[in-house]
């Protein structure tokens, strides 16, 4: 054997040793991973087998389940929440400089003057939150909302900025808040998903699945959405000519042939894959039962604006009801498009008109149907998009506004929340002057009432342990009733 063959196998026992011993990122290091992760699951008590099994929070909660209602768009808290006479005043000026100073935004171009809004106010409730005229149903809810004026975030572009108020970071990757939901508590129901999505309006939210992703969790746990119209999942119907008896054969020959690869090679995604067949078999017949609402009263459909052969918003919250009663962990719902710049679409008044009018009614009525119910008492519903809208004009087609990451409004109920009104804005609408309510300070706020503590919901991935709220959040004790 020459000298130059034996260099060349020195070489290569040394490059065998460093990727499956020294490479951080090597069979090695992904080993060393899947075992820490596996301790953090055991930790929780996770069932490889039954991921979606109910787990008791280590701490006392009083949220179990969560329904979040998410305006995709940012909706203007200035049309909506926030009477700025002073702003209505300086409409058409410059605004102060020192307003301004360090201020980036998505697309004004700093020629932008005031905008006051249009909209007629009034107070309700014992609680004397503002509301516009386009919330007539809002104001039936007034007393039984914890209203949020102070929010802030740190991303102005729609995708990035929904993905930071689903998972705590602007770039995808990230598990949502519904994945984190269900990893630590599991679901009381085996026939459907435990985190589930709805949609409505004329598109689907950017950002897309990123948004209900399970990032680094196991895949069990992300969200799944259901269709508006027709099946709820496509291809969940058997095929012609094949019965329930056939088809459970089938699935039992599958699952039989997965688990002897998983003895092979110990991948628990065969596991997650083993459950999404057994769930889809379940949801067959739980499916069209949760879709159907024929049974529900015709008082229940007219109090949420419902018809029930018409796919909505409103058709989505009376199934977002129906979905927890059947045991689902949390729902969410998207409804676009807020994102009121101006022009075709988006102007500040009659496509604005018409999202308030298709969201108002059956949002107001999910709450009040909850109470009636006894469920909200434990179920956190969650109102709000991801920032709200300058207190400048931007110029399109019509006048609209930007972006707005300092100050917006969104509101919770239920849950163990304490109904009121935390945080206020400065006269012209720029930013928090009291109860300042940060993205990742309302993360951790949500997972205690839920009964975790933030700092200890963690997964570990990569080398470091991840949580809902990265590195940062602090719990809003006023939030808590």
């Amino acid at each position: 054997m020459n000298l130059s063959h034996l260099e060349n196998a020195h070489l290569l026992d040394i490059t065998r040793r460093h990727f499956f011993g020294k490479c951080a990122l090597g069979v090695g290091g992904m080993a060393l991973n899947q075992m820490l992760a596996a301790d953090a699951s055991a930790a929780l008590k996770i069932d490889p087998a039954n991921p979606m099994a109910q787990r008791p929070a280590p701490l006392p909660a009083k949220a179990k389940r969560v329904i979040y209602l998410f305006m995709a768009g940012g909706p203007s808290q200035l049309e909506l929440f926030e009477d700025k006479p002073k702003l209505r005043a300086l409409s058409g000026q410059k605004p102060p400089a020192s307003l301004m100073s360090g201020k980036r935004f998505a697309f004004l171009k700093g020629n932008e003057t005031l905008l006051g809004n249009t909209r007629k106010f009034d107070r309700y409730g014992q609680c004397g939150m503002s509301l516009s005229e386009l919330l007539p149903h809002h104001r039936k809810i007034v007393d039984e909302v914890t209203w949020l004026r102070g929010m802030t975030t740190d991303v102005f572009n729609h995708g990035p900025a929904k993905l930071f108020m689903n998972t705590g970071f602007q770039a995808p990757g990230r598990a949502s808040f519904g994945a984190w939901t269900t990893y630590g508590l599991g679901s009381a129901s085996r026939d459907l998903p435990g985190f589930v999505v709805l949609q409505s309006g004329p598109r689907g939210p950017r950002g897309g699945a990123a948004l209900w992703s399970s990032g680094f969790l196991p895949t069990s746990f992300q969200g799944v959405p259901l269709r508006g119209k027709g099946d709820p999942i496509l291809n969940l119907q058997s095929p012609a000519g094949i019965t329930r008896e056939r088809e459970r054969e089938f699935y039992d020959t599958v699952a039989a042939l997965n688990h002897a690869r998983l003895d092979q090679t110990g991948d628990p995604e065969i596991l997650t894959r083993l459950n999404a067949y057994e769930t889809a078999y379940r949801m067959q017949a739980s499916a069209p039962e949760l879709m159907d609402l024929s049974r529900e009263s015709a008082d229940t459909l007219a109090a949420y604006g419902c018809n029930p052969a018409e796919p909505g918003y409103a058709r989505n919250c009376l199934l977002a009801r129906r979905l927890i009663e059947r045991g689902v962990r949390f729902v969410q719902l998207y409804h676009t498009n807020w994102d009121s710049h101006g022009g075709p679409g988006e102007n500040l008044n009659e496509n604005f008109e018409k999202l308030c009018r298709e969201t108002d009614q059956a949002s107001a009525a999910l709450v009040l149907d909850l109470k009636q119910r006894g469920l909200l008492e434990d179920t956190l519903v969650i109102w709000g998009g991801e920032f709200g809208r300058t207190p400048m004009g931007e110029v399109r087609a019509t006048i609209g506004r930007d972006h707005h990451i300092d100050a917006f409004t969104l509101w919770l109920a239920g849950g163990g929340t304490k109904p009121g009104i935390i945080g206020e804005t400065d006269e012209l609408g720029f930013a928090p002057i009291d109860g300042r309510v940060h993205v990742h300070d309302l993360h951790a706020t949500l997972l205690r009432l839920l009964g975790f503590d933030h700092e200890k919901l963690t997964y570990r991935f990569q080398g470091r342990d991840f949580r809902l709220t990265d590195v940062h959040g602090t719990i809003v004790k006023s939030i808590m009733a």
